[in-house]
């Protein structure tokens, strides 16, 4: 029976599951904002020790590739990397907004979630809530934008679009504002990943990878990469 091994490190929330095709053996979740680099092997062989599992009983590893934190994706990504080149087994990744999408599931509607990017701008993506399958459908692509101009989208949709992700409640008061009774807001326990969720995407909607070929989905160049291709750009001129 196929075990797998999800991992998301993407924002502040550390998640790790892991689950067979049967049912979830494990999860493990924080949302204490502490170093992701440190916790997070621990944390998965603590949840195989309790659910019984030694690593050469996994048979793939899932991962979301952001968008989100740059460090936090980067860790996660080159973890389960790690993880799925040692065993020799195939790894899934998985868009982070997809996985948060997922808490809108049977919502008859858009699903919006959104990730905080810095200076008024969001990591964002819509989906439809009531695909028909277990898993949301996707309706835009994953990208970052300023969040006034993400709304302007979202009112052309003349639906009603239900926004998920932790970042949502400092910004409710813009996105009421600008679309009225057809903004409705997750309550708190659909902020987060669930991990499990990593795992049913991964199998309804992933696609089994390499590791080596596996990268992280930033949606951005990191502030380190656009500086540098600034001082290029200015020595070539």
């Amino acid at each position: 029976m196929m075990k797998m091994l999800a991992i998301d490190t993407s924002t502040h929330v550390l998640g790790i599951a892991l689950a067979d095709e049967q049912k979830i053996l494990g999860e493990y979740t924080t949302n204490i904002k502490k170093n992701h680099s440190v916790r997070l092997m621990p944390a998965v062989e603590s949840l195989m020790k309790e659910s019984g599992l030694a690593p050469d009983d996994l048979d793939a590893v899932a991962v979301t590739t952001g968008p989100g934190s740059y460090t936090g994706v980067r860790i996660g990504v080159t973890t389960a990397k790690s993880m799925a080149w040692a065993l020799n087994i195939p790894l899934y990744p998985v868009s982070t907004l997809q996985v948060f999408a997922q808490n809108g599931l049977g919502f008859p509607g858009l699903v919006s979630p959104l990730i905080d990017a810095r200076r008024n701008q969001v990591y964002t993506a819509a989906f439809s809530g009531s695909s028909g399958e277990n898993a949301v459908a996707r309706q835009i692509k994953d990208q970052i934008i300023l969040l006034p101009d993400w709304l302007e989208t979202l009112e052309q949709m003349e639906k009603q679009i239900l926004f998920v992700g932790e970042d949502t409640a400092s910004r409710q008061e813009l996105i009421q504002e600008r679309l009225g009774s057809r903004a409705v807001f997750a309550d708190w326990t659909a902020q987060t990943i669930r991990p499990a969720e990593i795992i049913r995407v991964a199998r309804i909607a992933g696609k089994a990878m390499d590791a080596h070929a596996v990268v992280p989905e930033y949606a951005q160049l990191a502030e380190a990469e656009k500086n540098w291709q600034k001082a290029q750009s200015g020595r070539s001129e």
